[in-house]
């Protein structure tokens, strides 16, 4: 012991519970606030907040010259294919580093579906994808959405191979009809878009599926903790 308060070697330690117990942040308030800072701009949640910068850009972009200009729509499809990139990488980050956190989670699919939505929004607007398609596939993840919320207290469903095959297919689809294709490349994206329509809808199927077995599972689980009580 040396006798010197706290206060007087640095304005004080704030005590945060870590995974082995509690340990001593110098700096008290300060050296809290220092570590969410940190915590908030790292490299995971940067990717997120460029790929949200993205959505506006590529609109710009695509709409530029009503639309149909080949350059502009190259442009286009870069920005896109850059968003699709990082959605990737931003999510693998966090997982692999740690570095999850409440901004993320709420930002990063507000940006995965505002930049597919702008896409399928400005292409029907266009002419060159059918309007129901664009309903079905935002249809679909509003839904999903909301059914996250919906059995968000029994637990999680964890994405599935054939969810990570849809978003490939969707994103590979959407880019094709960004870019001013023509001869075999214009039908050959005819196809992958049907096959993206597919999949979104199989997918979600089976995810209204899990959703309600977990909520039963849980609702049953709240009943027997009652029951024992």
């Amino acid at each position: 012991m040396t006798g010197v308060p706290a206060s007087a070697a640095g304005g004080g330690a704030t005590p945060v519970s870590g995974g082995n117990g509690s340990k001593q942040v110098p700096g008290g308030k300060l050296g809290a606030a220092a570590v969410n800072q940190a915590s908030l701009w790292n490299i995971a949640n940067i990717l997120t907040m460029m790929r949200l910068v993205l959505v506006p850009a590529f609109v710009l972009l695509l709409l530029q010259d009503g639309g149909f200009d080949p350059a502009w729509r190259a442009w286009a499809w870069a920005a896109f294919a850059v968003a699709m990139i990082t959605d990737v990488f931003d999510g693998h980050l966090a997982r692999a580093y740690n570095l999850v956190t409440d901004f993320g989670k709420i930002a990063d699919p507000i940006a995965d579906k505002a930049i597919m939505g702008a896409a399928l929004i400005c292409l029907s607007a266009l002419g060159d994808l059918p309007w129901w398609v664009t309903g079905v596939i935002l249809f679909r993840e509003l839904g999903i959405t909301l059914m996250r919320f919906w059995v968000i207290r029994h637990g999680v469903i964890p994405a599935s191979r054939g969810g990570k095959m849809k978003t490939l297919a969707q994103g590979v689809a959407v880019g094709m009809y960004v870019l001013a294709l023509t001869g075999p490349l214009a039908t050959l994206r005819f196809w992958v878009m049907a096959v993206a329509v597919a999949l979104t809808v199989l997918t979600g199927l089976d995810y209204v599926r899990q959703a309600v077995v977990l909520r039963r599972q849980g609702l049953a689980a709240e009943r027997a903790a009652e029951s024992a009580r």
